[in-house]
């Protein structure tokens, strides 16, 4: 069976766990109305990658690690950009 994959946001970093917010584009069955359906999935986090909130990550779905953490980062595809303070 294949391993679901996701892309999402890091909203939250400890090593060697991150949640990370998956959204999507729900359509109202009845009235049609496009609005926006987010899940939080508890994440393992590889030693070698780099990772840090705000960015956009891959994730895949794997054994249980933990009683609430079932998916690992697989890339991280784009970095957060921080901004400077004045």
């Amino acid at each position: 069976m294949a391993k679901k994959q996701k892309i999402g946001t890091v909203i939250s970093f400890n090593r060697p766990t991150a949640k990370v917010r998956v959204e999507r584009m729900i359509r109202h069955p009845l009235y049609e109305k496009a609005y926006r359906w987010s899940s939080q999935h508890l994440t393992n986090v590889p030693t070698d990658l780099a990772v840090s909130v705000g960015d956009t990550v891959r994730i895949e779905e794997t054994r249980p690690v933990s009683k609430r953490k079932a998916w690992t980062i697989v890339e991280v595809i784009a970095q957060a950009t921080l901004l400077e303070t004045v």
